[in-house]
């Protein structure tokens, strides 16, 4: 699919995340950039939540301040995520809709997603496309991702967990009204895993993301050019993550 502009592992807040990947879909939608991959973390840890949810629905907000965890509402739909600064990567796809990606969405879905499914085959791992939108090994989800349409473009964007920690998960998150017990974490740990849990073994959050980067590049048959955010791109994710993305109005529009 050409040349794309990769954005390398960085580090920012929830709101500052959200806001650059809509300053990206802005560049691109203006013919100003190249399609987008760009991966990152959140720090401090984060809870995203989908477009259409009701954020007092789930999230337990007094948890989230005592353990110091942000909040943010994405432009995308889907469910609650939490975003453990230690244990996840996330990777955003930014591209014009034009661009060769396919059109029908459970087939745009299918192709990035291969960009998972072969990052983690280069870690020794088998993971597999499960539709709609997750991605599993040994049947259990390791990915999660979510998906818009706006102004021309595709924006995808999806988290890789790398490690796993529940128990922070079950306090911020209002899991079905699950309480901590050693029933309720069983039961997830029989839908959700980690790379680390799959290799058995500790891998660093930098090995994971160049496996990763690898693999979208074969999926997207994409040339990468490494690039940073263009001052007027920083700028006005700066600006989106004041007015928008760090509001109370967009964190409590549901």
């Amino acid at each position: 699919m050409g040349v794309w502009r990769l954005i390398p592992l960085e580090v920012h807040s929830a709101a500052l995340n959200m806001a650059v990947d809509e300053a990206l879909l802005g560049s691109i939608s203006r013919g100003e950039s190249p399609n987008v991959v760009r991966f990152y973390r959140w720090r401090p840890s984060a809870v995203s939540i989908g477009y259409f949810q009701s954020l007092m629905d789930e999230v337990d907000l007094d948890a989230c301040r005592r353990l110091g965890v942000d909040v943010v509402r994405r432009i995308t739909g889907g469910g609650a995520v939490y975003h453990d600064f230690h244990g996840e990567v996330t990777y955003s796809v930014i591209a014009r809709e034009d661009s060769g990606l396919p059109r029908d969405i459970l087939e745009s879905y299918r192709v990035i997603c291969r960009g998972i499914v072969e990052g983690l085959r280069r870690l020794g791992l088998e993971a597999e496309f499960k539709p709609i939108n997750d991605v599993v090994l040994n049947g259990r989800k390791v990915s999660g991702n979510a998906q818009t349409r706006r102004r021309g473009c595709i924006l995808q964007h999806g988290t890789i967990l790398v490690d796993l920690d529940l128990k922070a998960m079950f306090q911020v998150l209002k899991v079905g009204g699950a309480k901590i017990s050693d029933k309720a974490l069983k039961s997830v740990e029989e839908r959700v895993t980690s790379v680390r849990k799959e290799l058995g073994k500790p891998i660093a959050l930098e090995e994971a993301y160049t496996a990763l980067m690898e693999g979208f590049r074969e999926a997207l048959k994409a040339d990468f050019k490494p690039s940073k955010l263009s001052r007027g791109e920083l700028e006005e994710a700066e600006r989106l993550a004041r007015s928008k993305y760090g509001s109370s109005e967009w964190l409590y529009l549901r």
